[in-house]
């Protein structure tokens, strides 16, 4: 999503409505190492931040953070006129959410404080 963003182009990817699933480098290692020392984690765990966003809201954190305009939405056939099958990755989204790590108390260093989830933890970037 950079490269648009530093040419001054960045914007949503189609309706801009369809969930992401981030997470910081920072709770990702945290997470990984809080499995290797937890005996209560086991099987699959995602590793996704506890507040998914949308994809308009997550460029418009991206547009804030790098001080560059968001406002030039992709149109969802120029995405599958690209990408064909594979756009649909981007246009439909998935809500993850880190239930086992919830439930066994992992301590989220990049959690919703106040400002749209993800525009903190890209300003640590």
């Amino acid at each position: 999503m950079l490269p648009p963003f530093r040419a001054f182009v960045g914007g949503p990817l189609g309706s801009g409505d369809q969930w992401i699933s981030w997470i910081h480098r920072g709770d990702v290692t945290g997470l990984v190492v809080e499995a290797l020392v937890n005996e209560g984690y086991g099987g699959a765990v995602n590793a996704s931040a506890p507040e998914p966003v949308r994809n308009r809201d997550f460029t418009a954190a991206l547009g804030r953070v790098l001080a560059r305009p968001a406002a030039i939405r992709l149109p969802a056939v120029v995405l599958r006129l690209a990408l064909g099958e594979m756009a649909d990755m981007l246009l439909t989204g998935q809500r993850v959410l880190p239930r086992t790590a919830d439930r066994l108390g992992y301590h989220w260093q990049y959690r919703k404080s106040g400002r749209p989830p993800g525009e903190r933890a890209l300003k640590s970037l």
